[in-house]
């Protein structure tokens, strides 16, 4: 058993390093014609792995193996000189040579899935030089910065700050709020790349159902606004209820997250008003006259600090708001709080119900949930109506509204058992 599986490995070893070669062979064939870029064949790389994984084979210290890699440096550096005085400066070849030496330590020390993950990885981003090269000069530099401090926040400092409660009446402690304010910003923040990056020339519905898992109500201001441009108005109406159908989708997601056994109540509501929704959109959009102008909802990033900052303090502030009024005012305080809460931001009250502990039921906070959004769908509809005028935005108000009216009845008569 134990030959049988060295002879897995060592094969395993061969096939990639031999694979990477002729990858390596098609890349230089494709974007370097004029020079050669990479040291050797197919065959070279296959040597290579299978020198690495003999060397680290026969010396439990990998002496051999370390002497054998910095024997290549030298080789390579004495070919790199000569590629530098024919003004050519990758080290591509160097790089993805060094990955196949280390194969047969992979196949070694980890798991099958290990060197195969590599193989892949290497093959992928050798295939994708142009789709990497048009990503990097898309992105801003001040979006990788702002990504980067939010990095530095969320696996940095979360890990720091600690988990009692060390606020005065607030159930929740400083790494709950802020886990809290990374996970919505995560979620927001994987709608916006979709949006600007991923699908910069989509059209008005793809644009509803992706500004959705952003915004919503960001989406329908947008969309209201475009459809004072366009005669045949069907397609923003269905593109505006997509984001709306989105919405749903995205609490059910939210709620999951953070209390799976609520999330399996309000999952067939949420998730019965989008295929709703969904119904409703795909009806208007098969009547609409298919426009393929692209509209931009937003210029924020959802990962700036400002941004994060102001969301924590919203969230801080609900908690305190909501625990007042579920310990002054029960549960009938709660619903008409929500209902007030859904003519704003509706995220950091919903997760001040998901993360806080309160004098209510899950009933209670179930259908807290449900007439946020239902009020949030109302307030979408006086947006419609108000920036795309009454004549082209009177489908979209409609709907809206009754999709709010019966979110809200479904939380006030439908608490689940």
């Amino acid at each position: 058993m134990f030959a049988e599986t060295e002879l897995i490995r060592f094969m395993m070893t061969v096939i990639f390093a031999f694979l990477i070669g002729l990858e390596m062979k098609k890349y230089r064939l494709t974007y370097h014609t004029e020079s050669i870029m990479v040291i050797g064949t197919a065959r070279t790389y296959t040597f290579l792995g299978i020198i690495g994984y003999l060397f680290y084979s026969i010396d439990e210290r990998a002496l051999v193996y370390i002497a054998g890699f910095a024997g290549f440096t030298v080789l390579y550096a004495l070919f790199y000189m000569q590629r530098l005085a024919d003004k050519h400066y990758s080290i591509l070849g160097y790089l993805v040579a060094s990955l196949v030496y280390a194969l047969g330590p992979l196949a070694i020390h980890f798991p099958f899935w290990m060197p195969a993950l590599v193989f892949v990885i290497v093959i992928f981003i050798l295939n994708s030089r142009s789709w990497i090269n048009d990503v990097t000069e898309t992105i801003s530099g001040g979006e990788l910065e702002t990504l980067g401090k939010m990095v530095l926040l969320s696996a940095v400092i979360l890990p720091l700050l600690p988990n009692e409660k060390v606020i005065p009446y607030l159930p929740l402690s400083p790494y709950k709020i802020w886990l809290a304010v990374v996970v919505i910003s995560a979620i927001s923040y994987g709608g916006y790349l979709a949006q600007r990056y991923f699908f910069p020339d989509k059209g008005l519905f793809l644009t509803g159902l992706i500004g959705g898992t952003y915004s919503s109500t960001a989406t329908t201001v947008v969309l209201a606004k475009k459809t004072r441009n366009i005669e045949d108005h069907g397609l923003v109406t269905s593109s505006i209820i997509a984001a709306t159908s989105m919405m749903y989708l995205r609490l059910i997601v939210v709620v999951a997250i953070f209390n799976f056994t609520l999330a399996e109540s309000v999952a067939l509501p949420l998730g019965g008003f989008a295929v709703i929704t969904f119904v409703i959109a795909g009806f208007y959009y098969k009547n609409g006259s298919k426009e393929k102008s692209s509209v931009k909802t937003t210029d924020s990033n959802p990962l700036e600090l400002g941004t994060a900052f102001i969301f924590a303090a919203l969230f801080v502030f609900m908690i305190a708001v909501t625990q007042f009024v579920t310990r002054d005012y029960g549960a009938s305080g709660l619903k008409l709080l929500s209902f007030v809460v859904g003519f704003t931001d509706i995220d950091p009250f919903i997760l001040s119900l998901l993360t806080g502990k309160y004098s209510v039921a899950s009933q209670e906070i179930y259908a807290a949930i449900l007439i946020a959004a239902g009020s949030n769908n109302i307030l979408k509809a006086f947006y419609a109506l108000w920036f795309g005028g009454w004549k082209k935005s009177m489908s979209a108000f409609i709907w809206l509204n009754l999709l709010g009216v019966a979110t809200i009845a479904v939380g006030f008569i439908h608490p689940p058992y």
